[in-house]
């Protein structure tokens, strides 16, 4: 009834009504506002994907054992020699990993059922469960010598296949579930303790935890020392040297030429970026081979040929950062000349007419003005320096012998490709979260020494 009178009484109002209505209700979409957030929208989920969601994974995945081994989802208990020296190197219960260790006889409901299985005389059976249910036995020949003495004495053949039916040994024995190890475990050893069982348990879980072991094998690691002094010299003589110092000089340098070859150095400059990383790596590293451009070349002075990319620390290095420079210089280039040709061009006609110097025009005229380019450079390079990874990777591999391991490569090398298959996805997500902390340290650093809050703040003059 309810509903046939919601029908009637929409039916009497009129149509301009209704549509009046359903403006109302939808008039949020006909805002700027509403059109805004509708435009937004597929940005912000594809931010929460791809970006938001890996940095929080990230952060999760850092306090966790996760590796191959353990895999993504959970595992088992499994008893292994590994895990048995665990027991005692970590929890220091040498005694509790060699009784485990070593087989036990346990007369038990579970053997007796297993006898009822093979048909074994219920007689036998029944004088088992009178006389030696509950009993532990050290060793096989123990167990048999007590089965003979039942009062139904079974033959030898028989008393062999009732004692295999209690063995209770834990090696290499794997349980799903931590309840049923515990139970296997008392009932080779009644007499466990609590802090046993825990120390058991976790020896022998396969799967992952929530640790925070990842960070204290990074503070004490002198490995970590090593690649932080590397990825600290590596970003500052990349940055200092070509990304901002170079980039700056060829920006003013194309500034007083024509603007047509300026333009055109630009783009054969800019072309380092542009061009597949394989392909630019690949032409310095035949440049650099022993077979390649530079000992052919250096072979006619008596040079013998080498491979001067990898030969010493020295020259790897060297080539890490001009490899890596000459991309990061075109983006600074580009930047600086476009700030550059955003400056009137009155004042360097008013400075010259004064009788300013080039240099005087650099430094009075230029410098001031590239400020805010100069901060945003130095902020983008130092945060992409710190994650850059391909150009290194495919020139040096971090070598030699680690001697070009910058932080970003180590992180590839121990969570996604290394020598020993076991892909540690938990310490590579820590190493990434000290990455962070050091990228947005740094940016806090940048902000203050080219006193952000001045450059954004509003001009005094009122237009």
């Amino acid at each position: 009834m309810n509903a046939s009178r919601d029908i009637a009484e929409s039916a009497r109002t009129p149509i301009g009504v209704r549509a009046a209505q359903s403006r109302l209700h939808l008039g949020w979409l006909s805002s700027s506002k509403g059109l805004g957030i509708l435009f937004l929208l597929p940005a912000v989920v594809l931010v929460v994907l791809f970006f938001l969601m890996p940095v929080a994974l990230t952060g999760v995945f850092a306090f966790t054992n996760m590796t191959t081994a353990t895999g993504i989802t959970g595992g088992a208990y499994q008893v292994s020699p590994g895990t048995l020296r665990v027991l005692t190197d970590r929890y220091g219960m040498g005694e509790l990993a060699e009784r485990l260790g070593q087989p036990t006889y346990v007369v038990d409901e579970q053997g007796l059922a297993a006898l009822e299985q093979k048909g074994i005389d219920k007689n036998i059976i029944d004088s088992l469960r009178d006389d030696l249910l509950g009993k532990t036995y050290a060793s096989r020949r123990e167990l048999e010598r007590d089965i003979r003495g039942l009062p139904d004495r079974p033959n030898t053949r028989t008393v062999k296949s009732i004692s295999e039916e209690f063995s209770r040994s834990l090696a290499n024995a794997r349980f799903s579930s931590r309840e049923s190890l515990i139970a296997a475990a008392e009932a080779i050893d009644p007499d466990l303790t609590d802090e046993e069982k825990e120390a058991l348990a976790a020896s022998t879980y396969t799967g992952w935890t929530w640790t925070t072991e990842n960070f204290r094998r990074l503070a004490s690691s002198p490995t970590t020392r090593q690649v932080l002094f590397n990825t600290l010299f590596f970003v500052a003589m990349t940055l200092v040297i070509f990304n901002t110092g170079y980039a700056m000089v060829l920006a003013i340098a194309t500034h007083y030429i024509p603007d047509r070859p300026a333009g055109i150095f630009r783009i054969i400059w800019f072309l380092p970026r542009i061009s597949p990383v394989v392909i630019y790596v690949l032409l310095w590293k035949w440049l650099a081979w022993d077979t390649g451009f530079l000992s052919a070349f250096l072979s006619n002075f008596g040079v013998r040929p080498r491979n001067w990319m990898l030969d010493t620390a020295a020259n790897a290095w060297f080539f890490v950062i001009v490899i890596n420079g000459f991309v990061g210089a075109s983006m600074g280039m580009v930047i600086f000349a476009s700030a550059i040709k955003a400056i009137p061009e009155s004042l360097f006609h008013a400075a010259s007419v004064d009788g300013a110097y080039r240099w005087q025009q650099i430094r009075h005229i230029i410098l001031p003005q590239l400020k805010w380019p100069i901060l945003f450079v130095t902020c983008y390079q130092t945060l992409s320096l710190l994650t850059s990874i391909d150009q290194t990777l495919l020139a040096t591999n971090g070598g030699p012998g680690g001697a070009t391991e910058v932080w970003s490569l180590w992180i590839y090398h121990t969570a996604l490709n290394n020598y020993a298959g076991n892909l540690q996805y938990g310490m590579g997500a820590a190493m990434a979260l000290v990455l962070v902390v050091i990228g947005i340290v740094l940016s806090l650093i940048y902000l203050r020494l080219f006193n952000y809050n001045a450059l954004v703040a509003k001009p005094r003059i009122e237009l």
